[in-house]
């Protein structure tokens, strides 16, 4: 996949918050389509996409596989020692490209993206009735941007604080193919997602029901 062909801003950026933007219809519906295909090949391993297990015993509701880097509560490695003991699949430089393109698109910035170099990608998929409680992205040891895509259904993605999981916060309505970016002031604040909006989404993407994110981030970790 090239990430040349794939961004098409078909909405100009809104912003949430200082360093947190959202751009509408970022992604035009062929290359929704071709991420689906990728996702569903990165789903099949070499880790497999599964529920999260969190320490004190709960299972996360939204399914999780990863790029580059393995993601478990709350630290990255390079196997997934809580699944199967295997590495990751690569990270792909297709995807540093278009996480450079989602930071120019974003910030209205042409030199927005030099030196962004994410490392890792957390591909979560949503059905009818997952959810994402109000967390920090703070395992990583970067302050640099987290690039988020959304395919598939929409959700209600809330956007709050520095400070503490309650209120400010702000929700937004993301749709398949629309971007957002958070960094700078506003790379620690708490989001989640309180909902998912079933039947939303264009099956033209090739994905019939549920929601994919995929976020892109920068470890700041060695090797």
């Amino acid at each position: 996949m090239d990430g040349s062909a794939v961004g098409s801003t078909a909405g100009g950026p809104v912003v949430v918050a200082p360093g947190a933007v959202h751009v509408p219809g970022w992604l035009g519906v062929g290359a929704q389509r071709r991420l689906v295909e990728v996702c569903r090949r990165w789903a099949v391993g070499p880790v497999p996409i599964r529920h999260t297990r969190l320490p004190r015993g709960g299972v996360m509701s939204v399914r999780t596989v990863c790029l580059g880097w393995h993601w478990q509560p709350y630290r990255y490695t390079r196997t997934a020692d809580d699944v199967n003991g295997a590495r990751v699949a690569p990270f792909p430089e297709w995807l540093v490209r278009l996480g450079r393109r989602a930071l120019v698109a974003a910030y209205r910035d042409p030199a927005a993206g030099d030196g962004y170099r994410p490392d890792t990608a957390l591909i979560n998929f949503y059905d009818d009735r997952a959810r994402m409680g109000m967390h920090q992205d703070k395992d990583e040891r970067s302050g640099a941007p987290v690039v988020s895509l959304s395919v598939g259904d929409s959700c209600v993605f809330r956007f709050g604080n520095t400070e503490s999981r309650g209120r400010p916060y702000t929700d937004v309505e993301l749709a398949s193919g629309d971007l957002f970016v958070f960094g700078g002031p506003a790379r620690f604040a708490y989001h989640g997602v309180p909902r998912v909006l079933p039947g939303s989404g264009n099956p033209a993407t090739g994905l019939a029901r549920g929601r994919l994110n995929i976020t892109l981030r920068v470890t700041g970790l060695p090797g």
